[in-house]
């Protein structure tokens, strides 16, 4: 049984920063693609930044030279260090596993992290 568990959100001031995680169990990590997405209230789910197996990296426009992902292929956890944030990135951030294997996609999604920004 896949799963994935995500944790370090919270209350934060604008300008301030976060780093979350994400562990992911009962796979095998190394063969996923991991992404961060986020959701705010009344807003679609919007894909905040991925990165392959082979940690290439690719990050939304809104987040670009704030946030930095990466993985730690020892550990199974994906990292999405949130630096100068912005109240406009409060939502709920939630970690995906993704691959394509044989015509067959795999998608896992872990429950969510709540991220506020305000003062």
């Amino acid at each position: 049984q896949v799963q994935l568990v995500e944790s370090g959100g919270g209350l934060v001031q604008p300008g301030g920063s976060l780093r979350l995680s994400c562990v992911v169990s009962g796979t095998v990590f190394t063969i996923y693609n991991m992404a961060w997405h986020r959701q705010a209230p009344g807003k679609e789910r919007e894909l905040v930044a991925s990165i392959t197996t082979g940690s290439w990296t690719n990050y939304a426009d809104s987040v670009k030279g704030r946030f930095t992902i990466s993985r730690d292929n020892a550990k199974n956890t994906v990292y999405l260090r949130m630096n100068s944030l912005k109240p406009e990135d409060t939502a709920v951030y939630y970690c995906n596993a993704n691959r394509r294997y044989i015509g067959r996609e795999y998608d896992y999604w872990g429950q969510g992290t709540q991220v506020t920004v305000s003062s």
